[in-house]
């Protein structure tokens, strides 16, 4: 049997099938202007490359923020239960998920059945998230998959003292006029991403094991000075872009098999 999960964000959307409860396929796109039209051109990318029909699966559950205007979707679940059975699956292990998004991030902490027990979000700006790197980049004249490297570099780190967007980009445009180096900037952003992850993390207590999703986990920069902030290990699934279109397919799943 197969069943599927859509998670509609504000910048990408994810589409997974499992078919008997593994995973048979995944799909990222942007989101663009339309989540309607976002996820059903991801859902008929999936079902095309698979080799499937509309009718083969059982049960679609969306979420994320657009899960609503997903008229096909049998069921609607909110992102924080989605994320966190889809990092209960890649590790049962892990009590507490850190997921930083295209503009918001959370951290649930988990029971050892994967199911939410608490949880922080930050979901009033996007600060520290994936849009916050992505303006950042274009003002330090950077691609988003160099920032990373780009942060690797740096001898010194430059304090960013503003989190907005707005301000923060304004004020990376400055210290650039100063002539400080790009590579200590970018080491400062990331610094302060994992300050503010670290914030959340606290409010809702640490417990290992740690998993990061969401597709900031992409960037080793972030994960490494948030490794270092929290003095934890913390785990990085094999395509942390997919944990919450994963765990709605699973309680997806789960709806086939009752």
């Amino acid at each position: 049997m197969l069943a599927a999960g859509i998670d509609v964000g504000s910048l990408t959307t994810e589409v997974v099938i499992l078919e008997q409860g593994k995973i048979l396929h995944y799909t990222i796109m942007p989101t663009g202007s339309n989540s309607r039209t976002a996820a059903e051109r991801a859902i008929k990318e999936s079902l095309k490359a698979a080799g499937l029909n509309r009718p083969d699966l059982k049960c679609i559950v969306a979420t994320g923020y657009g899960r609503v205007s997903i008229e096909f979707a049998d069921q609607r679940i909110t992102e924080i239960t989605c994320h966190g059975r889809g990092a209960h699956f890649w590790n049962p292990q892990v009590r507490t998920v850190i997921d930083i998004g295209g503009q918001d991030s959370k951290v649930i902490r988990l029971n050892k059945e994967g199911r939410a027990v608490d949880f922080a979000m930050n979901d009033k700006c996007a600060a520290g998230t994936g849009r916050f790197l992505e303006v950042m980049a274009q003002a330090l004249e950077v691609e988003l998959s160099g920032l990373s490297d780009l942060s690797d570099r740096a001898q010194n780190t430059v304090s960013i003292s503003s989190m907005c967007t707005v301000f923060a980009e304004s004020e990376v445009v400055s210290l650039i006029a100063q002539g400080l180096p790009r590579e200590d900037i970018a080491r400062g952003l990331h610094q302060s991403i994992a300050d503010r992850m670290a914030g959340l993390v606290n409010r809702v207590g640490l417990e290992e094991e740690v998993m990061i999703t969401g597709g900031v986990a992409k960037n080793r920069a972030v994960v490494r000075i948030l490794n270092k902030k929290l003095n934890t290990r913390i785990i990085v699934p094999p395509e942390p872009q997919i944990a919450g279109a994963l765990g709605a397919a699973l309680l997806a799943w789960d709806e086939i098999n009752i």
